[in-house]
C-alpha cells in the first residue's frame, strides 16, 4: 500500500518561513518523480515544485527564487522549503509521486495534503 504523508503545514506570518516534509512509503521511492502541488479555496490544483529521480527540478512562476524542493532518497522523502510566504500561498499542499513506465504503465500517487495558512 503505497503511502505519502505530509507534514509541517500551519499558520505563519508574511514573509516568514515554513518547510513541508512529505514521507513516501513507496518501493523504488529513488526512481519517483516527487512535486508538491497546492489547491486554494476555489481554484484549480496547480504545480508549486517537481524533482526528477536525477534531481532536476522546475518550479512554478509564482514561488520561483521563494521555494526549494529536496528529496532524501535514503529516508524516501521529499521535503518543500518556502520562504517569504505570502498570502496568497495559502492553500492545501499535496505531495504526489509519479512514475511512467517504458510499458506505458503509470503510476501516481497522492497525499492527504497539509493546510498552508498565511496571514497576519
Amino acid at each position: 500500500q503505497v503511502q505519502l504523508v505530509e507534514s509541517g503545514g500551519g499558520l505563519v506570518q508574511p514573509g516568514g518561513s515554513l518547510r513541508l516534509s512529505c514521507a513516501a512509503s513507496i518501493i523504488f521511492f529513488r526512481l519517483y518523480e516527487m512535486g508538491w502541488y497546492r489547491q486554494a479555496p476555489g481554484k484549480q490544483r496547480e504545480l508549486v515544485a517537481r524533482i526528477t529521480s536525477a534531481g532536476s527540478t522546475h518550479y512554478g512562476d509564482s514561488v520561483k527564487g521563494r521555494f526549494t524542493i529536496s528529496r532524501d532518497n535514503a529516508k524516501n522523502t521529499v521535503d518543500l522549503q518556502m520562504s517569504s510566504l505570502k498570502p496568497e500561498d495559502t492553500a492545501v499542499y499535496y505531495c504526489n509521486a509519479f512514475r511512467s513506465m517504458y510499458s506505458g504503465n503509470e503510476y501516481d500517487y497522492w497525499g492527504q495534503g497539509t493546510q498552508v495558512t498565511v496571514s497576519s
